[in-house]
C-alpha cells in the first residue's frame, strides 16, 4: 500500500491550493480517507476526513474554507484548500487503511 499527498507549496495569505492524496494497493472509497497537518513543533492535528459513505467532517478551524473530494477513477481524494492563513501552515498528510502517506509541505505566507 502506498499513499502519496502532492500539491503543496507557497501561496499568499487568501490563497488556494488543492492537495492530492493518490493511492495504489487500496480502493480510497472503500476506506476512510483523512487529512492531517502538522504544524512544526505542534502535534499532527487531523483538519478532516471523507468516510466510506462519502460524508465529510472538518475541524473547525478550516469548515468553510476546506473542501475533501474523492476522484474513484484516478483513486484520488483531493482537499481543497480556499482562503489560506498563515496558521494553514504545515505538513498535511492523508491517511487510510491504517497507512500515512509521504506528506506535503503547505507555506502560507507573504
Amino acid at each position: 500500500v502506498q499513499l502519496q499527498a502532492s500539491g503543496g507549496g507557497l501561496v499568499q495569505p487568501g490563497g488556494s491550493l488543492r492537495l492530492s492524496c493518490a493511492a495504489s494497493g487500496i480502493i480510497l472509497s472503500d476506506n476512510y480517507v483523512g487529512w492531517y497537518r502538522q504544524a512544526a513543533g505542534q502535534h499532527r492535528e487531523r483538519v478532516g476526513f471523507l468516510n466510506r459513505g462519502g460524508t465529510t467532517s472538518y475541524v473547525e478551524s478550516v469548515r468553510g474554507r476546506f473542501a475533501i473530494s474523492p476522484d474513484p477513477e484516478k483513486n484520488t481524494v483531493y482537499l481543497q484548500m480556499n482562503s489560506l492563513q498563515p496558521e494553514d501552515t504545515g505538513i498535511y498528510y492523508c491517511f487510510a487503511q491504517d497507512f500515512w502517506g509521504r506528506g506535503t509541505q503547505v507555506t502560507v505566507s507573504s
